[in-house]
């Protein structure tokens, strides 16, 4: 059994996907941010590789690509952030998103067997529609890496009904339009959404966009998925506390745990 099918193997145990930007505040605090996710309860994590323009994130994110790529981080350095990861004894699933403009500039087929080869998992691909996928999919079996695809509740049938045949890993379920961020409340429509996937695959779904509190995140797994990824409420801590690095351990390692004990106590 894979690494990520094993996190989201046991139905008592909702999947906390914890998501940083890789570099973000440097490469070296980067990867011990990771490890603190990790030893704090999330189950899986996602790495995002910083792009200058991130059309499908919110404005936390956006600044946190902006100061990993000041500090220098590069594809070669996020997978060196992987083997520090691996080398530590990190042993859960890694997940990269990056957008396509990364992959084609470092080659497609380059950047994931480096990304395998260091210990990566799987790969989302935020800006690609899966219809564009011809070179990417291929790319990623062959190395060995599961291809994360995306979703929202308004992807038509036909559409999704692909994205239900060609994921693998999981399917990343988006909760509601727009970009990333913290949200108030919990978009009503995310029970439908995950009943309609159920109807196309029959891998794992997790649920991100706008999840940030412990609350959000028993509520779309109350919904009907099997996990909830916190993105941006990570960022912005590491935003915050980014000047005093014991105190950022702190507040993500409390963070962190909050979410893992609120799933734990989910019906599900």
């Amino acid at each position: 059994m894979s690494r990520l099918a094993c996190a989201f193997s046991d139905p008592r145990r909702p999947a906390l996907v914890a998501f940083t930007v890789a570099g973000d505040p440097d490469p070296a605090t980067s990867a011990r941010i990771a490890a603190t996710l990790l030893a704090s309860g999330a189950d899986v994590l996602e790495l995002g590789m910083p792009y200058s323009d991130p059309t499908g994130d919110g404005s936390v994110i956006e600044r946190a690509d902006a100061r990993a790529l000041a500090a220098g981080m590069t594809p070669a350095k996020l997978f060196a952030l992987v083997r520090t990861l691996r080398d530590g004894g990190a042993d859960a699933p890694i997940v990269l998103l990056c957008y396509f403009n990364v992959l084609y500039r470092y080659g497609v087929d380059r950047f994931c067997r480096e990304a395998a080869a260091a210990g990566v998992d799987g790969l989302l691909c935020v800006d690609l529609p899966v219809e564009q996928s011809d070179e990417l999919l291929p790319a990623c079996r062959v190395a060995g890496l599961d291809r994360v695809l995306m979703a929202s509740p308004s992807t038509g049938d036909p559409r999704l009904a692909r994205i239900g045949r060609e994921a693998e890993g999981f399917v990343y379920a988006v909760s509601t339009r727009g970009v990333t961020g913290v949200r108030d409340g919990t978009p009503v429509a995310v029970g439908p959404f995950v009943e309609r996937l159920r109807g196309v695959t029959d891998l794992p779904i997790a649920v991100g966009f706008g999840i940030a509190t412990p609350d959000q995140a028993c509520a779309v797994v109350a919904a009907g998925a099997d996990g909830a990824i916190v993105g941006s409420a990570i960022v912005s801590l590491v935003e915050v506390h980014r000047s005093d690095e014991p105190a950022l351990h702190r507040a993500l390692g409390a963070y962190v745990l909050s979410l893992r004990a609120a799933l734990d106590r989910s019906p599900g």
